[in-house]
């Protein structure tokens, strides 16, 4: 396998656009990724797109050749990857993976969602098929409900408070202030989490991550050439992918996703690196509940530390490990296809030592991990710059 790297990365502002198509935004993420690699399009040999559900959001199939056609790439292939919120790190590991083989040498890797045309009603039942659709969202558990569940046993099993949850949300809406791309730029107290409008408890609103229209994008080309493009690649050196049951009542724990364990343990093992090696990382917080569960699986705090970590600051800019430093799911925004190559991007930055106002000092090791449904998928890539 040939080393594969980071050429460049681009991206929308996430938020709510009414006045931008799906077209126009992957179009935006792809000429600014491509700007930053300081390329031009006839280079690409190949693409991958992550988007869940762009045929109910927006009545739009084909999303490769859409793509295709409207970034004035064809005749060259683009395929749709699609993993409900983990189609964004599929994407990146189809392409990671074209690179590595030799199949193709320079391949664009966007996501994108357009989730903000529909009622809030309607984008949460599209959203609910991510789950065991006939067996979850059938009988009425939304996401909100099933990650609920999560966070009442967890706090049943290893005593975390609901000022727990709140202070994961309070941090990433600090980091989300300081990243010019958040969907969210305002600051939050305990008391404002803690006062919100109840959703399924113990989450309420300030707990969960918005809805959201985005996208973006990075280039990926072999190591061996990636310097006579990019002054500063960043080297994807492992990508890991694993699986679990789709409906959470066939799981042997609630407190745990076995699918972020399993990839964290086969991406550390091919990177040769621990936990401790961590300089920064961005992880699938689509509640606040989540973001706990997954500092735990992914071994930076042992099972039932994640909330005491949380609340002491330990996973802050200037803490143990900083987690979410773009602001996460929770306050840069959650467009389900874009979140996994936005975690990509924000890394990259970390590791060029360009994440303007949120910078990680001497980062040169990164993590992203990206779930779909309620841990039916999870991936992990792990980054080094020199």
């Amino acid at each position: 396998m040939r080393k594969v790297a980071i050429i460049g990365a681009g991206m929308t502002p996430f938020g709510e656009h009414w006045g931008q198509g799906f077209r126009d935004m992957v179009v935006e993420a792809g000429v600014k990724a491509l700007t930053d690699a300081g390329i031009s399009g006839d280079k690409i040999d190949a693409g991958y797109i992550g988007t869940m559900a762009s045929g109910r959001l927006i009545g739009q199939e084909h999303i490769g050749g859409l793509l295709a056609d409207y970034m004035g790439l064809n005749p060259i292939p683009i395929t749709r990857v699609e993993g409900a919120c983990a189609s964004g790190s599929l994407a990146l590991r189809q392409g990671f993976m074209a690179v590595a083989s030799g199949m193709h040498d320079i391949v664009v890797v966007g996501g994108v969602e357009k989730m903000t045309d529909l009622g809030i009603n309607t984008v949460s039942d599209i959203l609910g098929g991510a789950g065991d659709q006939e067996w979850e969202l059938f009988l009425g558990a939304t996401f909100p409900a099933i990650y609920a569940l999560m966070a009442r046993r967890h706090m049943y099993e290893f005593g975390t408070t609901e000022e727990m949850l709140a202070s994961v949300a309070v941090k990433n809406h600090k980091h989300g202030a300081k990243n010019k791309y958040a969907q969210f730029r305002k600051e939050i107290t305990i008391e404002d989490v803690m006062k919100s409008k109840e959703v399924s408890a113990p989450l309420k609103m300030l707990d969960c991550s918005p809805i959201t229209d985005g996208a973006a994008g990075v280039i990926l080309a072999p190591m061996e050439i990636a310097e006579s493009f990019a002054k500063k690649p960043v080297e994807i050196i492992t990508s890991a992918q694993a699986s679990d049951t789709i409906a959470l009542h066939s799981r042997k724990s609630l407190t745990s996703l076995n699918a972020t364990k399993v990839a964290a343990k086969n991406a550390y093992k091919m990177a040769g690196l621990t936990p401790k090696d961590l300089d920064v990382v961005e992880v699938h917080d689509c509640f606040t509940i989540a973001e706990i569960m997954a500092i735990e699986d992914l071994g930076l705090f042992e099972k039932g530390q994640g909330g005491p970590a949380s609340l002491a600051g330990k996973t802050a800019l200037g803490g143990q490990i900083p987690v979410n430093t773009s602001g996460g799911l929770k306050a840069c925004g959650h467009p389900v296809g874009a979140t996994g190559i936005k975690q990509a991007v924000e890394i990259s930055w970390q590791l060029r030592g360009e994440a303007e106002g949120r910078q990680v000092k001497d980062a040169h090791i990164g993590l992203s991990h990206n779930v779909g449904g309620s841990g039916a998928t999870a991936v992990v890539h792990i980054y080094k710059s020199d």
